[in-house]
């Protein structure tokens, strides 16, 4: 028997005071940390699945064990899915969410999906640069509950409020974010508006595209997701 997901604990009731303030301190200065060995080795091997390939890209982020790689490939099966993870051991039971997507007739990957294990903040400063030389484009991102880091003396360590914020929306700004912790999401909102960039969040709908989510949902725990509106789009 599974045991109840925890709900968010957190000694932060509201949208971070500081925010603002690292937002727009790293959208002035550069990234200068060393980008990782292994984080290149992995680009290399994106490059070379994308070689050739002049068409729509979605990077799934932090995308853990896969399967919201998967729902992705499906919903847009003209694109090439990139899930992006750091830990291995998620990775490698990727092929296990294959096998048991209701797809009987396909027991691997869809041929548009590859996961590789690597580092966010290295990976989405070297595809920014890859992007001013190729011809492909991404034309959305997703960030599936990625960790909220929900202690307040983390908030440096949430996307939004990192130097790697900058370089993923270089990268590509139709972006969506999901999360059961509303106050992540909210911070992810007020760091877009930094960059001009408009949002909308509002509770999720549909079926569950990730076991956090499952999880989440089952338990009864509110998730919620934002989304970027292209310029001129009405929020609602």
């Amino acid at each position: 028997m599974e045991s109840k997901p925890r709900e968010i604990s957190s000694n932060q009731l509201g949208v971070h005071e500081n925010l603002l303030e690292l937002v727009e301190k790293y959208r002035l200065s550069a990234f200068q940390k060393p980008i990782a060995e292994h984080t290149k080795k992995a680009f290399e091997s994106v490059l070379a699945w994308l070689e050739g390939y002049r068409g729509d890209v979605i990077i799934d982020a932090c995308c853990g064990v896969g399967e919201s790689s998967l729902v992705l490939a499906k919903q847009y099966p003209n694109a090439r899915i990139i899930g992006i993870d750091k830990s291995s051991a998620r990775l490698d039971k990727h092929q296990h969410y294959a096998k048991h997507t209701g797809d009987t007739e396909n027991l691997d990957s869809p041929a548009n999906v590859r996961v590789f294990q690597a580092d966010l903040n290295d990976f989405w400063r070297l595809f920014a640069e890859a992007l001013k030389h190729n011809r492909w484009s991404i034309v959305r991102q997703c960030l599936y509950y990625p960790n909220p880091y929900p202690k307040k003396s983390q908030v440096q360590k949430r996307w939004h409020a990192s130097p790697a914020f900058a370089s993923m929306l270089a990268c590509g700004q139709t972006i969506e974010v999901r999360s059961n912790w509303l106050v992540y999401l909210q911070e992810f909102q007020q760091a877009l508006s930094v960059y001009n960039i408009d949002s909308v969040i509002e509770a999720v709908s549909g079926s569950p595209i990730t076991p956090f989510e499952r999880k989440y949902s089952g338990s009864g725990q509110p998730c919620w997701q934002l989304y970027t509106l292209a310029a001129g789009e009405d929020k609602k």
